[in-house]
């Protein structure tokens, strides 16, 4: 059963995040785990927080990476926030026994409905990115909503109107807006930079783009790096792959 749109969604909301500049201070994810335990999936479990073994339902994770340069010659750390891309081919949706997941025509966005949710976890197996979270309390997948609940809240004012990870990021390495107008402000930051498609070898189309890393200005010899933007991304891809 798929809940796919019968038409391509025109309107593709989605978010940018630049790698360069992002500085893996994770308040990107406590800020969605603090808007979202009393928004559209509330609540999000957590388990024995504080305890030797916490556990819980986080809609975005941020993992970080020490990228080593050619012969074990320099590096870098590369913070990667993951959160569900919002794929417009997502295997997560056409894999669902009930239609409980499903893509929004009108705005492109990715949900479930836990009212028809049967905590099956077909879809976290069809997800390729691991962005699918598992309430062991309600039974049921959740997932990132791209905070819809907040974007099209008419009684924030506008300039608030964006996910919560977009709002509380320190650096400004996160970005919201509509990916499939050529011409909005995200739309041309990712083609100014290169932006990137997660493991586009999947084919599922994310809507969601990463900036790749800047090249390292020049640094004393004993830290030079000796890997570029690309191989930094190729590297990083590898891991989430495995």
């Amino acid at each position: 059963m798929t809940s796919l749109p019968k038409n391509p969604p025109q309107k593709k909301l989605g978010l940018v995040i630049d790698l360069d500049i992002c500085v893996g201070c994770h308040a990107c994810a406590v800020h969605c785990k603090e808007w979202n335990t009393s928004g559209h999936s509330a609540p999000l479990t957590d388990t024995d927080p504080y305890g030797a073994e916490p556990s819980g339902v986080w809609f975005n994770r941020v993992h970080s990476f020490e990228v080593i340069g050619e012969n074990d010659e320099g590096g870098r750390t590369v913070h990667f926030p993951k959160s569900c891309l919002h794929c417009d081919d997502a295997p997560c949706v056409t894999v669902c026994p009930t239609g409980a997941s499903y893509k929004r025509e009108e705005d492109g966005i990715v949900l479930v409905n836990a009212d028809t949710c049967i905590g099956c976890k077909l879809c976290s197996w069809a997800c390729p990115y691991g962005a699918r979270e598992y309430d062991e309390d309600a039974g049921v997948m959740k997932k990132c909503t791209l905070c819809v609940d907040k974007i099209y809240n008419e009684n924030l004012p506008e300039a608030e109107r964006v996910p919560a990870c977009v709002s509380t990021c320190p650096s400004n390495a996160r970005h919201f807006g509509d990916l499939g107008n050529p011409d909005s402000e995200v739309s041309q930051l990712v083609a100014a930079r290169g932006g990137y498609d997660l493991m586009p070898e999947q084919g599922c189309k994310p809507v969601n783009k990463y900036l790749p890393p800047r090249e390292t200005p020049p640094a004393p010899a004993f830290l030079e790096p000796k890997m570029d933007a690309s191989g930094i991304l190729g590297w990083v891809d590898k891991l989430l792959s495995r």
